[in-house]
């Protein structure tokens, strides 16, 4: 079981990134997902939250995920709105940040305690993909890093999910999967 966090920023796409993890894991690997966003009063530019599980059986859970076992931060200024990413996470939780910022990487690593970091510029692979400062697709592509999903499943359930720009919403996801690091 992978328990996940988004955290990110009305606008950036977080709560439909989440719901696309939860078709690619579904439909494209044979595998179980529930997605629970977490709504307040959202407007563009507020935090927003999604919670993700993942598993290979059934999951019969329907919650927030509260010790995640991979974050994933949609805009790296959450940490000086704070907005605390660190909450409940463990040694062995696995950050996965849009940025390529190397000093905001190591911020959120001392800041948090995070071991195992991937970071990507999501925003860039969204810009020149997609023209649009919209990462989600991106930050999909990033996260299959972690292993919690394949990034083939991520590529097909995100052209499927986007219509007309779901195949550049695709090379979006392949371009960060291809320029994402370990940090």
């Amino acid at each position: 079981m992978h328990k996940v966090k988004f955290y990110g920023i009305g606008g950036q796409g977080a709560v439909t990134a989440a719901k696309i993890l939860s078709i690619a894991v579904s439909l494209h690997q044979n595998e179980y997902a529930i997605t629970v966003p977490a709504y307040g009063h959202e407007r563009r530019g507020a935090p927003v939250f999604a919670h993700i599980i993942v598993d290979d059986k059934p999951v019969l859970l329907n919650c927030y995920v509260y010790e995640p076992d991979i974050v994933v931060v949609f805009d790296e200024n959450l940490i000086d709105m704070g907005v605390n990413v660190g909450e409940g996470c463990t040694e062995d939780t696995v950050l996965v940040i849009n940025s390529g910022n190397e000093e905001m990487i190591q911020r959120y690593k001392d800041t948090y305690g995070f071991k195992k970091v991937y970071a990507c510029n999501a925003t860039e692979a969204a810009m020149k993909n997609i023209g649009l400062n919209i990462p989600n697709s991106a930050m999909l592509g990033a996260l299959a890093h972690s292993g919690v999903v394949e990034i083939e499943a991520v590529i097909s359930a995100v052209t499927e999910s986007f219509g007309k720009v779901g195949e550049k919403n695709g090379k979006a996801a392949k371009y960060a999967y291809e320029h994402t690091r370990e940090a």
